[in-house]
């Protein structure tokens, strides 16, 4: 080997070396001698979350971790309730943050969270209620044989918040076959519930439409009662509901009488969050107390995947509504088949 073939390696490799060095890394080391290199992502409830390259995200028990250290400068809140931003270091349990301010001792098992550097702090965030949108929309048609043409739209707007959820929706759907219309229906509301303890709740409620297809000209549910989770985890919950009502089903037909009637209000929600689809359930019925035999029922189940983004969506599903007293010449049962395309944003 000559001399300038060796001063090239010797080059390169010191070029390799300092490169090397200068590549931002955080270390995690666990109790059983393992060093994992990644980003940390968040220290909290028990655990310590890193993005790596080679594994993808990690998540690693808090009490197995007994050092910390990252490259950039991070939030970290103690379980005292102190506040820094830093860079974290340290060994066998000790960390030392380091900051603008100065710097702080610790241990790992002290820190109760952290985030990104000028963020906010998730338990402040946990506690904010904050608006989610939904907008859906599915255009149908056929030509041929037969003339065909459906559209229908729905927008929902949620107040989410740590112990409450408010929603507004509306929806319209039309369907003309062959000049015919076999769908003309809308309806708008808003749902309000308030979990005041563990799994229980109180909600009040109340949705206004028509239907002319039914000959419904106006009709309004209003109700009040209160619910339990019978199912409360991060990816699954199924919550019932029992209350009282007031309905008022008005006809355009004046030899159909209408409906006006205190009642009872009962309805079952179920949600579950799969890997790559939200899996959604509703159920409610709505009996008068002047006749047990005077009901509605109104039931939804729905498959949503998402499409190229996390913001679109598809949705798939069936609707059915049940009336016990229906208008002149109406079947008791509805169902509807439907697949929208949905966008969601905050």
């Amino acid at each position: 080997m000559n001399i300038k073939t060796l001063l090239r390696s010797a080059s390169a490799a010191v070029l390799f070396a300092l490169c090397g060095a200068q590549l931002p890394a955080d270390v995690v080391e666990t109790k059983n001698g393992a060093r994992l290199v990644g980003t940390v992502m968040a220290i909290g409830d028990g655990s310590v979350t890193l993005s790596t390259d080679y594994a993808g995200v990690l998540t690693i028990k808090q009490n197995d971790v007994v050092s910390i250290t990252t490259d950039a400068p991070v939030a970290v809140r103690l379980a005292s309730g102190t506040r820094i931003e830093g860079k974290v270091s340290g060994a066998a349990g000790a960390l030392t943050i380091t900051g603008a301010d100065g710097s702080i001792s610790t241990s790992v098992d002290k820190v109760a969270a952290s985030w990104a550097a000028g963020g906010e702090d998730p338990a402040i965030a946990a506690l904010e209620r904050g608006w989610a949108y939904e907008a859906a929309v599915d255009v149908s048609g056929k030509t041929g044989n037969k003339e065909q043409l459906g559209t229908g739209f729905s927008f929902r707007a949620t107040l989410v918040g740590p112990h409450d959820t408010l929603q507004f929706y509306t929806a319209y759907d039309r369907q003309v076959s062959d000049g015919v219309k076999s769908a003309d229906q809308f309806k708008a509301g808003l749902d309000y519930a308030n979990n005041f303890s563990g799994r229980k709740s109180w909600y009040v409620r109340d949705e206004v439409g028509f239907d002319r297809v039914k000959d419904i000209e106006l009709y309004n549910v209003a109700a009040a009662g209160f619910g339990y989770d019978f199912i409360k985890e991060a990816k699954q919950t199924l919550t019932g509901r029992a209350g009282l009502s007031f309905r008022y089903t008005g006809y355009k037909n004046p030899r159909t009488e209408d409906v006006k009637s205190a009642g009872m209000d009962f309805g079952l929600t179920h949600k579950l969050q799969m890997e790559n689809a939200i899996l959604r359930n509703s159920l409610t019925y709505v009996p008068a107390f002047d006749d047990v035999a005077v009901y509605v029922i109104s039931h939804e189940s729905s498959l949503e995947m998402p499409l190229l983004s996390t913001e679109w969506k598809l949705r798939m599903g069936v609707a059915n509504d049940y009336n016990s007293k229906p208008g002149r010449g109406v079947e008791r049962l509805d169902t509807t088949y439907f697949t929208r395309f949905v966008l969601s944003w905050k």
